[in-house]
């Protein structure tokens, strides 16, 4: 077994990328916690074993989401002659047999952290709410195998844009909120849809890279659907929504100056808009996928930081 071929099956560049909702909802969630009135002593979210528990858990659901994805389509052959980085199923670096076994110990690792989580955030007198997010983190594994793996996988229907919107944004900044603090507030919404609707944008971006080849594999991603043109309105859509709900919050919840700190991550975002725009050859947005994520994660840091200022 080559550790290597599992660490490239990994896609260790989509990880930053998976977390971005988690330190989101965290930063938000532990600043709830400082403002209460009995609290004598800020503490920062470094040093809360909540962030680091859901910060695991949430990589080992993107790692499956990645082993799945690799699994789904190079069985499927969808991989065969894709633009970006080589699969490993597809070019028989790994099997299916020994994906499949690697995709049941991920799981299984994070299972685990997700209980260890659950355990210390609600310990033992709050059953529902650990059995809500039991349920949850079971759905969330259940989505990450069957968006390219089966018959009616949703990534082959036009529905992975929904998954990622929904589990990269709303559960990701939203549930880690209500972990540290047990209750909801609608205006954690906002941050949420800016997480989620950035990471959409680099599933998009992917889908527009790959959209040749997609539709040969009757893979009908939103791009495929939509067709080119559109497809890249809907991106334009994405990023600025994006800008406009985290605005909406900080203008809602406004403390400090520092607050609008997380624009700063909107400047190679605007950037990607404009080369989206002029772009005509598809291979040539590959390296925009990173800059799109990298994006995102630090619009996370900082719109976290300035919450925290």
């Amino acid at each position: 077994m080559d550790v290597k071929n599992y660490i490239k099956a990994a896609r260790l560049r989509t990880l930053p990328l998976s977390v971005s909702g988690i330190i989101v909802g965290s930063y938000l969630g532990n600043e709830f916690l400082n403002q209460l009135p009995e609290v004598s002593i800020r503490t920062s979210v470094w040093e809360t074993s909540i962030f680091w528990l859901a910060l695991l858990t949430t990589i080992g659901f993107q790692v499956l989401s990645n082993f799945a994805n690799d699994y789904g389509d190079g069985i499927k052959g969808s991989d065969t002659n894709r633009t970006g980085e080589v699969r490993m199923v597809s070019s028989g670096a790994i099997s299916p047999k020994q994906m499949k076994n690697a995709m049941v110990i991920t799981t299984v690792l994070t299972l685990v952290f997700a209980l260890l989580l659950i355990y210390v955030s609600f310990g033992s007198e709050n059953f529902g709410f650990s059995f809500l997010f039991f349920g949850l983190g079971i759905a969330a594994i259940i989505a990450a195998i069957k968006y390219t793996v089966g018959n009616s996988a949703y990534g082959y229907s036009g529905f992975g844009d929904i998954f990622v919107f929904v589990f990269f944004g709303l559960l990701s900044v939203v549930g880690c909120y209500f972990l540290y603090t047990k209750q909801l507030h609608i205006l954690i919404f906002l941050p949420a849809f800016s997480v989620g609707l950035l990471s959409t944008a680099v599933l998009n971006l992917n889908n527009l890279r790959d959209r040749e080849e997609d539709k040969k594999n009757n893979k009908n991603t939103m791009v495929v659907k939509l067709g080119v043109e559109k497809a890249k309105i809907y991106h334009y859509f994405l990023v600025l929504t994006a800008l406009i709900t985290a605005l909406i919050y900080v203008f809602l919840d406004y403390s400090s100056s520092y607050q609008l700190i997380f624009l700063v991550a909107f400047i190679p975002l605007v950037r990607n808009m404009i080369t989206v725009s002029k772009n005509e050859v598809p291979a040539a947005l590959d390296g925009e996928l990173k800059k799109v994520a990298l994006s995102t994660f630090l619009f996370a840091l900082l719109f976290g930081i300035g919450q925290f200022f």
